[in-house]
């Protein structure tokens, strides 16, 4: 059975705004091998609006530094399915689906392949209300935003999740990576 894995950046007071920090080369070549791992990426509208068309307009154009090319081409590379109730149509490589997050979400898990990458705050918090998030990697940045959406903001679990850490790395930036799986 396939992993669900969740990864995202955050502030130390747990911000997910991306316009608070951005990763250095170090943290985007961290995040292409983490790409690299899976071969579906999940999105909800507002992430995929974010991620698409800009990351593969970038691999196209083949413009810019080496790390953001190649976290471009490995993003572009996989399949994404986009958890939409508003979207019309996306980018090649991509599927809407209209409801039924968690059985589509189990049904990717039975397929053969590889990880299953989630991105965004809110569908994350989703599958992570339903226990469908395998395991967890958090990019703590040395950063005190006060103010944004918190991590799991509005999640409602039944009960507390009790997770294991699996590595811990400490970025040249001050950056931490915090690799946890489900117990």
């Amino acid at each position: 059975m396939r992993n669900v894995v969740y990864a995202i950046n955050m502030s130390i007071d747990g911000y997910c705004d991306h316009t608070h920090f951005g990763p250095d080369e170090e943290l985007m070549e961290y995040f292409t091998n983490l790409i690299k791992q899976a071969d579906i990426d999940i999105y909800g509208r507002k992430t995929y609006e974010l991620m698409v068309p800009f990351w593969p307009d970038f691999a196209k154009a083949k413009t810019g530094s080496k790390v953001d090319i190649d976290f471009a081409e490995a993003l572009t590379a996989i399949e994404k399915v986009v958890f939409t109730k508003t979207l019309a149509r996306v980018e090649a490589n991509s599927r809407i689906v209209r409801g039924d997050l968690e059985g589509e979400i189990r049904r990717l898990k039975q397929r053969p392949g590889k990880d299953i990458s989630v991105g965004g705050v809110n569908l994350a918090s989703q599958l992570m209300q339903l226990g469908l998030i395998d395991e967890f990697y958090f990019v703590v940045h040395p950063v005190i935003a006060g103010k944004g959406t918190r991590l799991f903001e509005g999640a409602n679990l039944a009960e507390k999740f009790n997770l294991k850490l699996v590595e811990s790395k400490v970025f040249k930036s001050g950056a931490i990576g915090l690799h946890y799986a489900k117990k």
